[in-house]
């Protein structure tokens, strides 16, 4: 019981639930959210698989498009005003905001395990998730938990943690996601925090499994799908509960197995980019 509770407080530490938000209110969001002339962007495309687009709605030059975020004083983007719902939720919640996105997930599209903040000024920040439009097919894992952020909440996401998203059959994942400061408004709102329900460990790795899916990963690249191969041993990351950064030492492996240096030092140091090591 001991061990349960630790657990379950760390997990807490890393993802939880706040508020709940009125589904008539909610679904106004999404309307908005799939309805607005957003111009998504692809952006951050070493971290992700392919079909993760953001744009922005509070930022630091008032620009949608400008979708790489860093420290300011947010302020709203011409995009925001065709969205007057979302626009009071953010008013009405009186948070201290240094971003503000929209994020959307396609079908079979994958953020690869990574951290963020670590290039940011070193101030306490803290990231909402509104989910607006989701499938249980749609799922976060963070410290080899499993959890669908499922909608009705503001959700407190800690990505100073290790941690990556999946949706593997759709259809597209929208988020609204809030970066902001630490202040009185936002400490009400995180005071509220619930466990995550229905989190799911993961399975522990064994050598057997991960030598299964080497050898396959293997047999790909030996037939000339290097990318597929690569993906195959990023995809354990949501399958199995893994020592952080295994992903990215198997993939170093097998390309010193196939004789290509380069490729092994290029995701050897994409490990310490994406994991914030220095």
């Amino acid at each position: 019981m001991e061990d349960e509770a630790r657990a379950s407080h760390a997990l807490t530490a890393q993802i939880a639930q706040l508020d709940r938000l009125d589904a008539s209110l909610v679904e106004r969001l999404r309307h908005e959210a799939l309805t607005a002339p957003a111009p998504w962007k692809a952006e951050y495309g070493d971290y992700q698989s392919g079909g993760w687009w953001t744009t922005s709605l509070m930022n630091a030059s008032g620009d949608a498009a400008d979708v790489r975020i860093g420290d300011c004083t947010a302020r709203p983007t011409a995009l925001l005003e065709h969205m007057p719902v979302t626009a009071g939720l953010l008013a009405d919640l009186g948070l201290s905001y240094m971003w503000v996105r929209l994020a959307r997930l396609e079908a079979n599209a994958f953020l690869w395990e990574h951290r963020d903040y670590d290039e940011l000024d070193q101030v306490e920040r803290h990231r909402l998730h509104i989910p607006l439009h989701t499938n249980s097919s749609a799922f976060l894992v963070t410290g080899g938990t499993k959890v669908h952020m499922a909608g009705g909440r503001i959700w407190r996401l800690t990505p100073t943690y290790a941690h990556g998203v999946c949706n593997l059959l759709g259809p597209d994942r929208v988020h609204l996601i809030a970066d902001v400061y630490a202040d009185d408004a936002y400490d009400r709102l995180a005071g509220r925090a619930d466990e995550p329900p229905a989190a799911e460990r993961l399975p522990r790795a064994t050598e057997p499994v991960l030598a299964e899916r080497f050898d396959a990963a293997r047999r790909l690249a030996d037939l000339g799908y290097i990318e597929a191969a690569e993906q195959l041993l990023l995809r354990l990351f949501y399958c199995v509960a893994l020592p952080e950064g295994t992903a990215y030492d198997l993939i170093a492996d097998l390309h010193t197995g196939r004789g290509d240096a380069e490729a092994s030092r290029r995701w050897i140091t994409a490990k310490s980019k994406l994991l914030a090591r220095a």
